[in-house]
């Protein structure tokens, strides 16, 4: 069994991610979620879809990027 680097679980059916050549292993999506996502620059918020990348700086959508005046940042094309 492996323990959940997030929450410390030891569960048999943990798994592991690799990011920018790092392992991590977890005990859910739930917790790889809360450690791994990163979060809007505007509201806060764990992006776990697409969002939105300007400048260097993550956005949950275009609506919080053009709140901090990536203007060119759309929801719908």
């Amino acid at each position: 069994m492996a323990k959940c680097e997030v929450c410390g679980n030891d569960y048999h059916l943990a798994f592991q991610v690799i990011a920018a050549g790092v392992t991590h292993t977890f005990d859910s999506f739930e917790c790889a979620v809360q450690k791994l996502a990163p979060v809007c620059d505007h509201c806060d918020c764990k992006i776990i879809g697409h969002g939105v990348e300007a400048n260097g700086t993550f956005y949950c959508c275009a609506h919080c990027a053009r709140a901090v005046g990536v203007m060119e940042a759309v929801d719908h094309v």
